[in-house]
């Protein structure tokens, strides 16, 4: 099992940038494929990102491709999602998960663990 803390959020300008991490507990994090999750008010939870158990390989929803970026250090226990050029429509809370499954996966219903969330707001 693992558990997962994201932090990094807050109040930025639209076109700022900002870094989450999310923190795991365990000895097992590096046989974890991870993904970023989002979730705006009245919205469903929508795929953002998401990262092979050794970093590899990387996948990305269209409407952050270019401007996103996943990265995980083993070492650490932490993956970590770079957030740049950001706009009012990626405002959400942002969710960190994990799966034991070493394939990539854009579907939160294959992802066992998840963290609680990190709101990000980016005012216009």
């Amino acid at each position: 099992q693992v558990q997962l803390v994201e932090s990094g959020g807050g109040l930025v300008q639209a076109g700022g940038s900002l870094r989450l991490s999310c923190a795991a507990s365990g000895r097992t994090f590096s046989t974890y494929t991870m993904g970023w999750f989002r979730q705006a008010p009245g919205k469903e939870r929508e795929f953002v990102a998401a990262i092979t158990r050794g970093g590899s390989r990387t996948s990305y929803a269209d409407s952050v491709k270019g401007r996103f970026t996943i990265s995980r250090d083993n070492a650490k226990n932490t993956v970590y999602l770079q957030m740049n050029s950001l706009k009012p429509e990626d405002t959400a809370v942002y969710y960190c998960a994990a799966r034991e499954s070493a394939l990539l996966s854009t579907h939160n219903f294959n992802y066992a663990y998840w963290g609680q969330g990190t709101q990000v707001t980016v005012s216009s």
